[in-house]
């Protein structure tokens, strides 16, 4: 056993910890006698995690605008912002200063417009520059209490934005979340991107989760003074990374300016801008997946 398995052993024996520990050794232990933590109670036809490899690709920007398409073609979507460590799904939404309610029966999420929901820790924080300090156990209850105590009502997608890398809330919601359709990879066109995004997806693979495409944000961009197509990050590097994993590339999304001013605006990009290159590029991307979800 290593130092660092024999510190998780040891952290397991606080009294915080949940017995099945998704992250611990001891953990994958009882999993193999005991079976994986029970699917936490919630009403939703598909649950799409989007990951990336890294920071910095966009990851939350093509969370939010994918959630605002399908719910702008009517269906009943719900957004968990699982990011604890840096929670900026309600800023891009424009939500910030609201709050969940909490009722008898439930939670009250946010709600964006009649069929689009909203949970994230950011709503119960003191204000934006309260840091979440959480060890593995604390992000898996707040993940099963935000699954089962939040009042999504019927969902057809609960699209789920995770922060980058592979750690514990993948694992978690990959082990407790019922109708796990698959998870989407956003990566930029950049190498060093993409060898990551590649991580990302061979960890979803590990844990029997299809993958269900790879998004490349910040695709080339139209340049605003001579309008022809530049390429800032490269481009392509995407669509590679999903013929190499033999997965499905649902597309790339351009970089546009306006795209990072609507997210600090509060105002989904898709909805100012829905007859731009990258307002038409996230219905495309949009599109595709539900032909490979729901086909």
């Amino acid at each position: 056993m290593t130092n660092n398995d024999q510190t998780r052993e040891r952290a397991c024996d606080d009294t915080t910890c949940t017995e099945n520990c998704a992250t611990c050794p001891s953990a994958h232990k009882q999993s193999a006698s005991k079976g994986l933590p029970p699917k936490a109670k919630i009403d939703v036809k598909h649950v799409i995690l989007v990951l990336s490899g890294k920071g910095g690709v966009g990851k939350s920007t093509v969370s939010v605008n994918l959630a605002f398409a399908l719910a702008s073609h009517g269906k009943n979507v719900g957004l968990l912002d699982l990011d604890f460590h840096g929670p900026n799904i309600p800023k891009m939404l424009g939500i910030e200063k609201q709050h969940p309610v909490l009722l008898p029966t439930g939670i009250e999420p946010v709600r964006v417009s009649e069929n689009l929901a909203v949970m994230s820790i950011a709503f119960l924080l003191p204000d934006t520059r309260t840091p979440v300090v959480w060890r593995g156990p604390m992000k898996m209850g707040a993940i099963r209490q935000f699954l089962a105590d939040v009042r999504w009502g019927l969902l057809d997608y609960l699209v789920v934005d995770l922060p980058p890398g592979t750690g514990d809330e993948a694992l978690t919601i990959a082990q407790i979340a019922p109708n796990v359709k698959g998870a989407v990879i956003v990566t930029t066109p950049q190498e060093v991107a993409v060898m990551d995004a590649i991580k990302a997806a061979k960890f979803i693979e590990q844990l029997d989760i299809p993958v269900l495409g790879v998004i490349e944000n910040m695709s080339g961009m139209i340049c605003p003074h001579c309008h022809e197509e530049i390429n800032p990050f490269s481009k392509g590097g995407g669509k590679k990374a999903a013929e190499d994993l033999g997965v499905p590339y649902l597309g790339g999304i351009p970089l546009d300016p306006e795209m990072m001013e609507a997210g600090d605006e509060g105002s989904p990009f898709i909805l100012q801008h829905k007859h731009s290159p990258a307002g038409m590029a996230v219905d495309a991307v949009m599109e595709n997946l539900i032909h490979l979800v729901e086909s």
